[in-house]
């Protein structure tokens, strides 16, 4: 029998969502405090994990901007890329395609510089020194206006050929995707990649909303799609892909139980799901810690962690030919499995 654990630390994957911001370790947390003179309301390391403990996606909201506070620095913010990177190439990912929120640091005043130049920092030396490239994806947070992302965008102008994409995060219950219809549109006249957040905890609506208002490339999360027949079909025959998140979806409490997760219904319905980390530091668990709890959970097969894997690189915006490579590597780590 094929050791599923030594298959997923072989495969070289790419990360398609993670919101750098979530890759805060309470270690780093505290650092940061310290280095920028931030009082936390939390005195130990242990106090601040036992904070990292939701029942819901507001929950860990309230204190994932709480813990914003500390970056407030360009090495703040290259640090925590760094960090992040530096768990990728540990788990073989060699592709990843970052969120970063930049209205959760220009509403407390930073500028929009300051954030974007110390991650891309970050990012540009990882093919170097880590053998990973990147896209960055920008996000918008839903429960602030859309006259407010309009403001975002035209803050992101100088840097516009360094970043790779648009998203759609933070609270989803009661902000659906059409309310940004207008800038989503604008971000796509500017040859932007469009994603968001779309059924984690809003309904399948929001899903139709986000295809067919914001005409996105890629749907992050998507478990509630599943709801709909229909959905099913349209998602899996245009060939859509979903950006999963088992860890953050049980601790957010989408599913109860890991055992109860749809992503391998997922992939026996023909849907393009994909296997990432969202917010790490908080929900426990980097890719290879989701890939194999996940395959344990719900008995992933052999093939099942193998397609997860082509489908992390063939639903990146990567190049045909830099795809093709991933693939080819894949295909020969799949053979040495066989």
């Amino acid at each position: 029998m094929t050791d599923i654990n030594a298959l997923i630390a072989a495969l070289p994957k790419a990360e398609l969502h993670l919101h750098l911001e979530g890759s805060l370790e309470p270690e780093q947390m505290m650092q940061f405090a310290q280095r920028n003179g931030v009082t936390l309301p939390f005195k130990t390391l242990e106090e601040v994990k036992a904070a990292y403990n939701f029942s819901n996606l507001q929950d860990f909201l309230d204190i994932y901007y709480q813990g914003m506070s500390v970056l407030q620095t360009q090495a703040d913010f290259h640090d925590l890329t760094d960090a992040y990177l530096q768990r990728c190439a540990e788990d073989n990912v060699r592709h990843v395609e970052v969120f970063f929120d930049p209205q959760g640091h220009t509403d407390r005043g930073l500028p929009f510089s300051t954030p974007i130049e110390g991650i891309l920092s970050a990012l540009d030396s990882a093919k170097d020194k880590y053998g990973i490239s990147y896209k960055l994806i920008m996000c918008f947070l839903r429960h602030l206006s859309e006259e407010a992302a309009f403001e975002t965008l035209k803050q992101a102008e100088p840097y516009m050929d360094r970043i790779h994409g648009v998203g759609l995060d933070s609270s989803e219950l009661g902000h659906p995707p059409s309310k940004f219809q207008n800038v989503f549109a604008a971000a796509r006249e500017k040859g932007l990649k469009l994603v968001a957040h779309a059924g984690e905890e809003g309904p399948p609506e929001y899903v139709y909303e986000a295809l067919d208002l914001l005409k996105i490339d890629r749907i992050d999360h998507g478990n509630r799609l599943l709801e709909d027949e229909a959905l099913i079909a349209r998602v899996r025959d245009e060939g859509l892909t979903l950006t999963v998140c088992p860890l953050s979806n049980l601790s957010l409490c989408v599913v109860d139980d890991l055992k109860d997760h749809p992503m391998k219904r997922m992939l026996e319905l023909g849907l393009k799901a994909t296997m990432n980390s969202d917010d790490p530091a908080y929900f426990g668990g980097y890719v290879n810690q989701n890939y194999r709890e996940t395959a344990e959970a719900v008995g992933l097969s052999a093939d099942e962690i193998i397609t997860l894997a082509r489908n992390s690189f063939t639903g990146s915006f990567l190049s045909e030919a830099e795809i093709a490579d991933h693939l080819a590597e894949i295909d020969r780590v799949a053979a040495q499995f066989a």
